[in-house]
């Protein structure tokens, strides 16, 4: 469990906190989405979350670790693997396979072990027969699965995707996330998904809206949702499947108030149209 008890934090040189007076539980297996207008202290957060940051008021803890125990950072970091925004400040290796190897071999790990863990977070990525490639002649989207590759090999309890999807096409995207949403089914990894998309959001357990440094919403993805005038203040707008559905039920359907995914949708509508 990951447990954020009312921390506050700021940047050097500045006034105003970045983050002020957050609480946060994470449960093990959880998919937590966080989401937020540019500024809002979400990619802070996650940074937090697994020592890079340390707050300046208040704890993180990591399954009973403090991050402002510097002895603990180590070990969770371990717990808490994190993929950032742009790949290419992750991978660091001449092949794809030493890359996954880097983090590994910093762990002091036996060579057999680390060549068992690469190997199966290769597979796992679908990168297994590009293991000899340079990282800089992959795709965007091959790249930043090779960044999950390196995290995944780590076997962490916690998975932080910040903004991970923002620099990819929406093929990509669905590649990467639907990857991950699938290695959380099988090893029950907890997923923090810091993203500024709201469709992505809707995708979670549970959703995290954070504005100036504040949570200002947070609840289940119907609930949240729902919440529109909220959103627009902090300069959200509702994924297309709710304002569609809103429209829709406006226009005299019989839809429920709490769909948010476009599957939900489409069940939906298929059950209004299997009635007729």
């Amino acid at each position: 469990m990951i447990e954020v008890q009312g921390v506050t934090f700021s940047y050097p040189g500045t006034t105003v906190p970045a983050l002020e007076n957050i609480s946060l539980i994470i449960k093990p297996g959880e998919f937590l989405a966080i989401t937020g207008p540019n500024g809002s202290g979400k990619s802070t957060l996650a940074r937090l979350l697994n020592g890079l940051l340390r707050p300046g008021e208040g704890r993180v803890l990591v399954d009973g670790l403090d991050t402002g125990d510097e002895a603990s950072l180590v070990d969770i970091r371990r717990r808490v693997g994190m993929v950032f925004q742009d790949p290419d400040n992750q991978l660091v290796a001449a092949t794809v396979e030493d890359d996954v190897a880097f983090g590994l071999e910093n762990l002091g790990l036996p060579p057999a072990e680390i060549r068992q863990r690469v190997a199966a977070a290769l597979e796992v990525v679908e990168l297994a027969n590009l293991r000899t490639r340079p990282p800089h002649r992959l795709s965007g989207g091959q790249k930043q699965r090779l960044a999950l590759a390196g995290v995944l090999a780590m076997e962490p309890r916690y998975l932080v995707l910040d903004e991970a999807t923002a620099m990819l096409d929406p093929v990509a995207r669905e590649e990467i996330l639907q990857k991950v949403l699938e290695l959380r089914r099988e090893k029950g990894l907890a997923v923090i998904l810091i993203t500024h998309l709201m469709e992505e959001a809707a995708l979670a357990e549970r959703v995290l809206v954070l504005k100036a440094g504040q949570i200002l919403l947070a609840g289940p993805p119907a609930e949240v949702m729902q919440q529109e005038e909220k959103l627009a203040a902090a300069g959200l707008k509702v994924p297309v499947t709710v304002a569609l559905g809103k429209g829709l039920r406006q226009a005299g359907l019989k839809l429920p108030a709490n769909l948010v995914t476009v599957e939900e949708m489409a069940r939906a509508l298929w059950k209004l149209a299997s009635r007729k």
